[in-house]
């Protein structure tokens, strides 16, 4: 059996630089954003990818997509004209990739003519695939009666015309956005399409569907991006990481055995995110009330320092900081319920998990999409690692399993 220790899931954008629609399509800005740029933030943003890579033919492209924090991928140019299949591109980055050990299970391919790409989404479609499906793709919900031109005429295409049911009454269609897709590595190898055995509709919002093809498409999507995006960071520029563990590394649930030992449920998507942070030689500290052997196991496993039994978890924390010599400013505290207040009051960046607590949440600069024990350190890892002066495209844990 082959046993994979690089990155498991790989995200490849394709993005030639001729376009004939809009030229320089994928540089062009929405809401001040380069739509190459967009793309690769959305993946690298998602839990579940850990690896982002761009294909191009285009040297302006590639420049601004690793300054964003992909790795790049130099497409021939007979794989880049306009009659080239976008599966081209990514096999080609596959064979690249394959010649420097890097095997993953799972591909997302992420189109960056999708300006609103929903980073939950990509996650979701990931799941699928892991949980079985061999090929999932966005799309979203909608009733519409379709219709179709035949012989000058018009005719139905999803419905009877002569009998129109109440849309309580119909059965829904789904429509698909174009933004991404996720199957098995193995399998699209085989088949070499994007579409292949049991398929997975992975819902998203009809308001992120918006395709750029032409100049008017891409001033509609710059009109709506503020109405169309919440409010989040795009990256944290800090020095260090500091999180709570019970509700942030875990669930917040934990099973207890007669003997009263406990058990928690943690994600080796936020193991790759600590990872990935100490290799880029960002320090992070867990910080808990509790003092359980399971918190210490998992930061063992993690390769992370650990204060247990922290009943001041402000006095803790600052002391931390004045012994490492970083500034409180220069700090992001994740947490999750009322007990981290004092801590995320005195740090630069206070985060909170998707589900933290009502209080958490608007004590935050910023609030998740992902929650604690579901990706939730993975996310702020990846937010972190963008805000790195020196982003490294070729992401240096490629040799780390996920813990």
């Amino acid at each position: 059996m082959t046993v994979r220790t690089g990155p498991q899931v790989v995200a490849v954008i394709p993005a030639r630089g001729g376009s004939k629609g809009v030229p320089r399509k994928n540089l062009r800005p929405v809401a001040g954003v380069p739509l190459i740029v967009r793309a690769v933030r959305a993946a690298r943003r998602a839990g579940s990818v850990d690896l982002v890579v761009v294909s191009t033919d285009d040297a302006e492209i590639a420049a601004v997509a690793a300054a964003a924090g992909a790795r790049i991928v130099s497409r021939p140019e007979d794989l880049a004209d306009d009659t080239a299949a976008s599966e081209t591109a990514l096999i080609h980055a596959l064979d690249v990739l394959a010649i420097d050990g890097i095997d993953p299970r799972i591909v997302v391919f992420v189109q960056a003519t999708s300006p609103f790409i929903p980073r939950a989404g990509i996650d979701q479609a990931v799941a699928a695939v892991r949980d079985g499906y061999d090929s999932a793709f966005s799309a979203h919900e909608t009733y519409g009666f379709l219709w179709r031109r035949a012989d000058g005429a018009a005719a139905a295409v999803n419905h009877d015309a002569a009998h129109r049911p109440r849309r309580q009454d119909r059965e829904p269609h789904y429509l698909e956005t174009g933004a991404f897709y996720a199957f098995d590595a193995a399998g699209f190898r085989r088949s070499r399409h994007r579409f292949f055995g049991r398929t997975a509709i992975i819902e998203v919002p009809e308001s992120t569907a918006i395709e750029i093809d032409d100049a008017d498409q891409l001033a509609r999507a710059d009109a709506l991006a503020s109405l169309v995006e919440a409010p989040v960071a795009d990256l944290i520029e800090v020095d260090a990481v500091v999180t709570d563990f019970d509700g942030v590394h875990t669930d917040d649930t934990a099973w207890t055995d007669a003997d009263g030992r406990e058990l928690v449920r943690v994600s080796r998507s936020d193991g790759m995110g600590v990872g990935l942070l100490r290799r880029a030689g960002i320090p992070v500290l867990i910080l808990s009330t509790e003092r359980n052997p399971v918190v210490r196991a998992r930061a063992d496993k993690l390769r992370v320092p650990v204060l247990q039994d922290v009943d001041d978890k402000a006095a803790a924390l600052t002391a931390w900081a004045g012994d490492t010599g970083i500034p409180l400013a220069r700090i992001a505290y994740l947490g999750n319920d009322v007990n981290d207040l004092p801590a995320l009051a005195l740090v630069g960046w206070p985060v909170a998990t998707a589900d933290a607590h009502p209080d958490v949440r608007a004590a935050a600069r910023a609030v998740l999409t992902r929650r604690g024990g579901d990706g939730a350190v993975r996310e702020l890892a990846n937010l972190v690692l963008a805000g790195t002066r020196t982003p490294s495209p070729a992401s240096a844990d490629t040799r780390d399993r996920p813990a």
